[in-house]
């Protein structure tokens, strides 16, 4: 009877003893895939930390249509940072074309026309082959960067000023989901409107730049200095929104980009689209560091407003993002 209970007892303590060293080997094997996955983690986003570097080759993104973007890019002597912007973007591999606006007194010299051809063409892989052109306008506008190009074969166009780098990955994103909703406006710079109140009515608005969107949360518009839109908002601009605004934009030499947005949702009705992105500033200065500028852009709200007839901008808080970049969603 003794030896039946010493047994039992043996047999219990085997079990237990068996019991924690399978939990042991639990707790070991999940620590050991938590620290695995972090690992992982890391070393796939290692490239984010290091800053923008042009990429040796197309990176891994999501897959797109043989039918790709055309990047319309606005230049104003700055010839380094042209180059720059040309050798990085025409390795995206959505880009079919780079259509480059130039509105200065001398056409662009042979060297600068045979370098960036060389560029195109050495970053050109898979037997695609990059157009490159230049769209050669008499007068000095920025409204030049809007007018209608006859032989473009994509619906999408990507406008970007010479100044700003994206990565690849970001184009080929906001790309994907411009693709989701065609008709609107998908960019990475958002801004913001809203009723003056000190005014007492509801007919006067300011603008807001980017930390009005960063308090708020809400934006309605995204600035063609790095968004898509659909080609066809080239022959609108050009033909059919009203003159005047043109020869205010033209004058001021400021707010193209706020009657882009207008014109966008005034035929839609619907909100642009805010892509997460990370922008490299790689120019020095422009517009928008000079003094006085948001007081300026209100104007140009306040004016072309009074020219549509109504305030067609919506305001909206969605912003897409890239989920495979991110941890928890």
């Amino acid at each position: 009877m003794r030896g039946s209970l010493l047994s039992r007892r043996t047999e219990q303590r085997l079990r237990q003893l068996a019991i924690s060293t399978v939990g042991s080997v639990k707790i070991k094997l999940l620590l050991f895939l938590c620290i695995a996955f972090t690992l992982f983690a890391l070393l796939s986003r290692g490239s984010g930390f290091t800053g923008w570097t042009s990429p040796s080759g197309p990176p891994d993104l999501l897959p797109f249509p043989r039918k790709g973007y055309a990047i319309v890019m606005n230049t104003w002597k700055r010839y380094d940072l042209l180059k720059q912007s040309i050798s990085h973007y025409s390795l995206c591999p959505g880009l079919e074309s780079i259509h480059i606006v130039w509105s200065e007194p001398d056409p662009p010299s042979d060297s600068l026309r045979k370098f960036l051809q060389h560029i195109v063409e050495s970053n050109s892989r898979d037997g695609r082959q990059v157009e490159l052109v230049f769209d050669i306008n008499k007068e000095d506008s920025l409204n030049n960067r809007f007018k209608e190009i006859k032989d473009l074969k994509t619906d999408a166009v990507f406008s970007i000023d010479d100044d700003v780098i994206f990565p690849c990955s970001s184009v080929e994103l906001a790309f994907n989901v411009w693709q989701s909703a065609p008709d609107t406006m998908v960019g990475f710079v958002p801004r913001a409107h809203w009723v003056d109140q000190s005014k007492g009515n509801n007919d006067y608005y300011i603008y807001g730049g980017w930390w009005s969107v960063w308090w708020s949360g809400t934006y309605s518009m995204v600035l063609s200095k790095a968004a898509f839109f659909h080609k066809k908002y080239f022959r609108i601009y050009t033909n059919e929104m009203p003159a005047s605004i043109r020869e205010y934009v033209t004058k001021n030499r400021n707010c193209e980009d706020i009657a882009m947005s207008l014109l966008v949702a005034n035929a839609t009705g619907a909100p642009p689209i805010w892509v997460k992105g990370k922008i490299f500033e790689i120019g020095s200065t422009g517009i928008s560091s000079m003094g006085g500028h948001s007081e300026r852009r209100t104007q140009c709200v306040n004016r072309f407003v009074a020219e549509f007839g109504r305030m067609p901008l919506v305001s909206t808080s969605a912003k897409a993002v890239d989920s495979r970049n991110i941890w928890f969603w």
